[in-house]
């Protein structure tokens, strides 16, 4: 069965043919390890772990490698480290919390039914392969010194020529346009205002290690040289698939692409460039400001006044394709949560088959087509196929097992097709038709003051203040603040 993937420097779906079939490599950008992670962060750990598991099938367990590194070198790392452990020396409060947030991390993943990646190294133990690579494009004049800096330059990359892919490629921009459309970093001493950090001198506080290029200042990476590191480390300087979320392709994977290339003098850096979408929350952007900010701890744990099941989750992340953007919806979770409980019924003693289904692997080899997939389950779960509707699911990461879904008033509420806010109320003891009734109020109220954030973007001050006097009228009082609006029922 063929396997096609949509490569995002050649914008196709192309054949995928590893460059080794004994071992098949995979890159994929990970956390920056400084709080709990977000449902968006949880998107691309669901992705390429679905591709990891088909590459294990297509290709044996023992001859895939998937490598996620964790960033630990960052501003924000820094800051809570001072806040959370002050009066302890800086790198060992960093240490501190890096650890705990990387644990964080994993408990929350797991729970996802997320495998575990190959390897998982760690920013801060791969300096000198960063400072390796910096010496490379140095002595190739591709990067310079500049005030305690080693910069990368673009246009000498292009000048270069020499097989390489032309910066810009990869996010189908011109220069001219990146200067346009991004936030340049405007220093003195660059020489081009696309040029980028590899090293930078560290500021009083921060962590640092021995400078590269004999610059006499101790230092720290800039953020890209990180990944060109621990790729070329674990998998060489040329691997089969580079991925993560479509907002890395810039600038992070073109200057990955450009470092790593021009280092190796090679023309690609990975063989096939993956990217899933965006995801937005109740058809809102996911934004602190305006409140609909969610971690995968606090949907696990309570949201909207119920604890999801990891398994959920996973199944809601699929339903639409990676590359499409995703709407993450109450309902949307609702629904992927009965669907699972109808699945499972009658699956927890039911014996594996010894192969996966064709048809689901099929769906899979369609550059991740996991609709379709879905599509497949559905047909084997109506069909009375339970055997190969348990095997599919193992393989998919999923349980089977109605045991292992949490809140068991909520599953047997759903059964006989009542809603998640029925069940809420019937876990936490209140009646049916007031959780109901609640429920119904809290989710106006919300639709309302979405509408009128809406309304107060646009500049629509009428319509946001019509909005306020019906919410008035319902006896709902509204505050707005810096940090978002907020609402109470007045007493």
């Amino acid at each position: 069965m063929e396997l096609r993937l949509y490569d995002t420097l050649t914008k196709e779906k192309r054949l995928f043919v590893p460059l080794d079939p004994k071992n098949v490599r995979m890159y994929v950008c990970g956390p920056t390890v400084y709080d709990f992670a977000h449902i968006g962060n949880a998107r691309p750990v669901i992705v390429f772990d679905v591709l990891f598991r088909l590459l294990r099938h297509v290709y044996g367990e023992a001859h895939v490698k998937y490598v996620r590194n964790i960033t630990d070198v960052d501003d924000k790392i820094n800051d809570r480290a001072a806040r959370d452990y002050p009066g302890v020396p800086l790198n060992e409060a960093i240490r501190k919390v890096t650890e705990q947030t990387e644990k964080q991390f994993h408990d929350d993943v797991d729970a996802l039914g997320s495998l575990r990646p190959t390897a998982e190294p760690r920013a801060t133990e791969h300096i000198d392969e960063m400072r390796e690579i910096i010496e490379m494009l140095r002595k190739d004049d591709i990067a310079y010194v500049a005030e305690n800096h080693v910069l990368f330059s673009p246009q000498a990359m292009n000048a270069a020529n020499k097989g390489l892919p032309r910066y810009g490629e990869l996010a189908n921009r011109s220069l001219d346009e990146m200067i346009a459309g991004a936030r340049v970093d405007v220093a003195p001493y660059k020489r081009d205002n696309t040029d980028f950090v590899l090293w930078k001198p560290s500021k009083p506080g921060e962590p640092s290690w021995p400078s590269p290029a004999g610059i006499a200042v101790p230092g720290r990476p800039g953020w890209h040289i990180e990944c060109s590191a621990m790729a070329w480390k674990h998998l060489g300087k040329q691997f089969d698939i580079h991925g993560g979320g479509i907002d890395l392709v810039f600038p992070h994977h073109e200057n990955e692409l450009a470092q790593s290339c021009c280092a190796f003098h090679a023309d690609r850096m990975a063989n096939v460039w993956m990217h899933n979408g965006f995801l937005q929350v109740e058809s809102e952007k996911m934004s602190k400001s305006l409140g609909n900010f969610i971690t995968i701890r606090e949907l696990l744990s309570g949201w909207q006044g119920y604890g999801w099941p990891g398994e959920a989750l996973r199944l809601n992340m699929l339903r639409t394709h990676y590359r499409q953007p995703i709407d993450w919806t109450l309902e949307g979770l609702d629904q992927s949560h009965k669907t699972l409980w109808n699945w499972y019924e009658g699956l927890a003693s039911v014996e594996l088959l010894s192969d996966v289904p064709d048809d689901v692997v099929s769906a899979l080899s369609d550059d991740l087509n996991t609709p379709q997939m879905i599509s497949v389950l559905h047909n084997l779960h109506r069909s009375g196929k339970i055997r190969e509707l348990k095997t599919a699911l193992g393989f998919l990461g999923f349980s089977g097992d109605r045991d292992k879904i949490p809140r068991r008033a909520y599953a047997a509420l759903t059964a006989s097709g009542a809603s998640t806010m029925q069940a809420v109320g019937a876990a936490s003891g209140i009646s049916t038709a007031q959780a109901v009734g609640n429920a119904i109020v809290a989710e106006e109220v919300d639709k309302l003051i979405a509408q009128r954030a809406t309304a107060r973007l646009r500049k629509d001050f009428k319509e946001s203040d019509r909005i306020r006097d019906q919410l008035a009228a319902m006896g709902v009082i509204i505050k707005d603040s810096k940090d978002g609006t907020t609402w109470e029922i007045a007493r």
